[in-house]
């Protein structure tokens, strides 16, 4: 009985022993394993970086390119709506030089305004139309009234600035005056 505890205490000095060999042999096959998760991990990381440069870069050639696309086609749209002016700035000028008679001044300067008018027209802007009309707040400006029993209240009777508009949204209302008609008012 005393041998068997002796082999017994012999065999359990050796089975931690060989539990040892057996796991520094397990931990360096689990170094090299993480070892080799870790190079899988930094080549991974590494690629990721990679991928992420090239897709700010990417994002920084888009940003700039539309940025540029957004310019040109603002610069398109203002010279296609100066070219139509430059021939009537070219009248005017040709008006100032000319020595002719008040009349033909006058003549000259109203074709100029029909060129100006035809400008406006090619780009989609048109008066507001007043004399005749009801006042109307969204389109019209009062600046005055005048006094009349010829015509309904809040007609438009004089046009002093015109106003206009660009596809139906007003840029500038018309400045006018309208009829008071006290008798109207009264009923």
């Amino acid at each position: 009985m005393a041998e068997d505890t002796m082999v017994k205490e012999m065999e359990e000095k050796e089975l931690p022993a060989q539990g040892v060999t057996d796991a520094s042999q397990a931990e360096g096959g689990d170094v090299a394993a993480m070892q080799a998760e870790l190079e899988q991990v930094r080549g991974e990381r590494e690629q990721l970086l990679d991928r992420l440069a090239r897709l700010q870069a990417e994002f920084e050639n888009t940003r700039r390119r539309e940025a540029k696309e957004r310019q040109d086609a603002r610069d398109y749209a203002v010279q296609n709506a100066v070219e139509p002016f430059l021939g009537v700035m070219d009248n005017f000028q040709l008006a100032l030089k000319s020595d002719s008679s008040l009349e033909q001044l006058r003549a000259g300067v109203g074709l100029i305004l029909k060129q100006m008018e035809e400008a406006l027209k090619g780009l989609n802007v048109q008066a507001v139309e007043t004399v005749g009309t009801q006042f109307d707040p969204r389109f019209h400006e009062a600046l005055g009234s005048i006094e009349t029993t010829e015509f309904p209240d809040h007609q438009v009777l004089e046009e002093i600035r015109k106003g206009y508009s660009l596809r139906g949204k007003l840029l500038r209302p018309a400045l006018v005056r309208i009829a008071s008609n006290l008798a109207q008012k009264s009923e």
